[in-house]
């Protein structure tokens, strides 16, 4: 790695990986195990199984679990005595890497991750060789990851304390064990990268008479329905209106695109050509339909059950009912104190006032987006791409990635280039001051990361012959025109 010094600016130029062999096999990171413990629940000899709260994989052999619970508490104790404040956060080794979290006092998080690895052929029929690459994983990416899956339990769950004190330990085992049972099937660890460093929300821009619909329409709802506390608003996976804490809807807006959507995907419903026949409501018609809660409000039978998740849990901790609510590309999401019973024809009157409004507005919104697409051209591959990220209202904007999966974020650039970005973004929450950093990578692209007054840009130019200067102009063209000239870092 070659780093030329250059006022305000960083230059790098990074090696790419050696070409491998048409036999060579390449593995990617995979989960090896994943466990919650207490050493207060166990602090004598032979009652070690007992801090353990959960384990995966569960059919691991009992002695292995509280051997690898031990090291695992043992590299925390040792590691405090150097550093007493900071606990922690990693241990590299040349298979694998761990990854530690405390998110509440004396409960800890542990997620083992298998490295990256190239298998070898050799000749006269010797076992292949194996080569890790212990260096491809990120710190910061991972312990991200590892944040997440606490955070995405609290919500729909409340804290490890909570459970514990209304209804023990054993409480808290059955409820780790139905969450996480699912949510680590969810994670693909292969396709992790800045993005989930960031866990940030991407906002719809729209014009001043369709926002103020949207906040007439939301507030026309709260005022018809008192007993809806919060409620946020989305188009198309992106948000428009939220009225919870930010660190509630960045965690609820990660499921929602990630899990709730993804599930009842659907074309853009389009007049008498909809795969779903439209519902009735006095002369409106309305494409509108629960998406958690009674699959139909028809059926005799149905069951008006919806999740509850936890909100403001740091001051005093809530739980809601959570509604979500959607007609064509608009979503609704609705929280209800979760002490209300909900009702038949409280569903009935929500589907009735929402259903033909919502239809109406996303209309409007989807009108909106076609000629925001005319005016803006033609989609043709630009010369640049770009993840921006905003600390201060979690706003994030990537044209790197194509649209999330079920557990998955795609990205449309070779992994190498993402590992830039996030070293890039290590440098950066080193220091406190704005700062630049231009990469110069071996297979022709230049990676350039801006830091100006709690906002990060990233950009990818592929521009073969383009020299320093080049570049630089070409970034401040893309802060003009993309950001308004917000990085007022040149």
């Amino acid at each position: 790695l070659i780093q030329l010094n250059v006022p305000n600016i960083a230059l790098f130029c990074s090696s790419p990986r050696m070409a491998s062999g048409m036999q060579e096999k390449q593995y990617t990171p995979s989960l090896l195990s994943f466990f919650i413990y207490n050493p207060k629940f166990g602090p004598r000899e032979g009652e070690e199984e007992k801090k353990i709260l959960f384990y995966h994989p569960s059919e691991v052999e009992k002695n292995e679990k509280i051997r690898n619970v031990g090291l695992c508490e043992a590299i925390v104790q040792f590691t405090r005595t150097f550093c007493p404040r900071k606990p922690a956060k990693s241990l590299h080794t040349q298979k694998n890497r761990q990854f530690f979290l405390e998110p509440e006092e004396n409960f800890w998080m542990v997620m083992v991750v298998r490295n990256p690895m190239i298998e070898k052929p050799n000749k006269d029929g010797k076992p292949p060789t194996v080569e890790y690459q212990e260096e491809e994983l990120l710190d910061s990416v991972y312990g991200a990851v590892l944040q997440q899956c606490y955070s995405m339990y609290k919500i729909f769950n409340s804290t490890f304390n909570r459970a514990v004190e209304t209804g023990g330990v054993e409480l808290l085992i059955q409820k780790l064990e139905k969450f996480f049972y699912r949510y680590l099937q969810t994670i693909h660890l292969q396709s992790c990268d800045l993005l989930d460093v960031f866990g940030g929300i991407s906002f719809l821009p729209l014009d001043k008479m369709t926002y103020l619909k949207i906040q007439s329409f939301v507030n026309k709802v709260e005022e018809n329905l008192s007993l809806v506390k919060y409620t946020a608003f989305l188009y198309n996976d992106q948000l428009i209106w939220s009225g919870l804490e930010q660190d509630d809807m960045r965690i609820l807006y990660k499921y929602l695109t990630t899990s709730l959507f993804p599930r009842h995907s659907e074309p853009e419903l389009a007049g008498r050509d909809s795969p779903l026949r439209p519902e009735v409501t006095g002369n409106l018609l309305h494409y509108g339909r629960f998406l958690t809660g009674p699959a139909t409000l028809k059926d005799p039978d149905a069951k008006f059950r919806f999740p509850k998740i936890f909100v403001n849990t740091e001051d005093r901790s809530e739980e809601l009912h959570l509604i979500v609510y959607k007609a064509m590309s608009a979503a609704v999401c609705f929280m209800i104190n979760a002490s209300v019973e909900l009702t038949r024809e409280f569903c009935e009157q929500m589907d009735a006032l929402v259903g033909p409004q919502l239809t109406l507005l996303a209309s409007d919104i989807c009108e909106q987006y076609n000629i925001n697409r005319r005016i803006s051209g033609p989609e043709k591959e630009p010369q640049f791409k770009f993840i921006y990220f905003n600390h201060m209202n979690l706003a994030e904007k990537s044209t790197i990635h194509m649209r999330k999966t079920a557990g998955a974020s795609l990205s449309s650039v070779h992994p190498d280039l993402m590992k830039i970005l996030g070293d890039i973004n290590c440098d950066f929450a080193r220091v406190d001051e704005d700062e630049e950093i231009i990469v110069k990578a071996m297979t022709d692209y230049w990676v350039v990361g801006k830091k100006s007054d709690q906002r990060e840009l990233y950009v990818i130019l592929n521009q073969k012959n383009a020299n320093l200067i080049e570049v630089n102009d070409e970034v401040k063209r893309l802060c003009s025109t993309q950001f308004n000239n917000i990085f007022f870092l040149d």
